[in-house]
């Protein structure tokens, strides 16, 4: 589906779903054209009609480039990452940049595009197509913190354990964290070093007049970074801690099995003499022998149970 909104150089707004307003229009000021899940003939247009670089239409063609950002003769081609909220599936969004005109092209739906429309709609913008550009990037990165600091939740419900999950289960859940913000890392380190270049780019003419506001989105995703690295290093810290407690009790479990171990090995050693079947075993005729062995077992037993409190094993 194609989405048209167009200004004319005397600031009238054209709005359209095809291109016949860009034909034979020589009073268009500038124009932004969206590509929302185009069809093949739609995709077609990018090289028929708008005759951009062979490359940078394969980019379009080909899903999940990573964010960049490159130059060609007459247009630049842009492209960064929206996330899923749901899904934390990355959404690619192709933007083709030109002197009067900004084409943005996704293959999912993005609603925050409607926004951006119905914002162009409602003022015209003072810098044009470098407003719709730097109202597509703010979106996309505001969206990210709702999903960081949900993730962010889950980490410090896994830390107070308040459902009192086993270690198993919350090192499951940890370790389920600690991939999604791996894959934010993935999108927002890449859309920070973008933003870098923009900045600092000397073939975006226009970018002087908005480049403050750049710059706070810049700054955004840098606040992004600094929040997911330390939300990795607290997982990191919530792993250790429970791989210590759970090494700590399989101690403590060992330590009790050693403890009645060593408490029946004499009564095994006592056991397994008197129970050899030999004829000439002195003992045997003894009328206190059976009450004397049992005695000798039972003192034993309380004696190394009283030397294993004194060495604190039972603490």
């Amino acid at each position: 589906m194609l989405k048209l909104i167009a200004y004319t150089k005397e600031g009238e707004l054209i709005e359209d779903n095809t291109l016949n307003p860009l034909k034979n229009r020589e009073d268009i000021g500038w124009y932004w054209l969206d590509f929302d899940r185009p069809s093949r003939e739609e995709t077609d247009l990018l090289d028929s009609y708008f005759h951009f670089h062979p490359l940078a239409i394969e980019d379009c063609i080909h899903d999940l480039q990573r964010p960049k950002m490159d130059y060609y003769e007459d247009h630049t081609l842009i492209v960064i990452h929206s996330i899923d909220a749901n899904t934390l599936k990355k959404q690619e969004i192709d933007i083709f940049f030109g002197e009067d005109f900004i084409i943005t092209y996704h293959k999912s739906e993005l609603p925050m595009m409607n926004h951006v429309m119905r914002m162009v709609k409602k003022e015209r913008p003072k810098w044009e197509e470098y407003y719709v550009l730097h109202y597509i990037f703010d979106l996309v990165v505001d969206n990210y913190f709702p999903i960081i600091y949900e993730i962010e939740d889950h980490i410090n419900e896994i830390e107070d354990n308040t459902q009192n999950l086993s270690i198993d289960k919350l090192l499951e859940q940890l370790f389920d964290r600690r991939s999604e913000l791996l894959t934010m890392r993935q999108t927002i380190h890449p859309m920070r070093d973008l933003l870098y270049r923009i900045l600092n780019s000397h073939h975006l003419d226009g970018m002087k007049q908005g480049k403050e506001y750049f710059a706070d989105v810049h700054d955004h995703l840098i606040k992004l970074a600094d929040v997911i690295a330390s939300n990795r290093d607290l997982t990191q810290d919530i792993r250790d801690s429970y791989l210590s407690l759970t090494s700590h009790q399989q101690n403590k479990t060992m330590q009790v099995l050693t403890v009645i171990s060593v408490i029946f090995m004499p009564l095994t050693f006592i056991a397994g003499v008197y129970g050899m079947n030999f004829e000439n075993m002195p003992e045997l005729d003894e009328p206190f022998a059976y009450p004397l062995v049992w005695f000798i077992m039972i003192a034993l037993s309380v004696a190394m149970i009283i030397w294993f409190k004194k060495k604190g094993w039972f603490d």
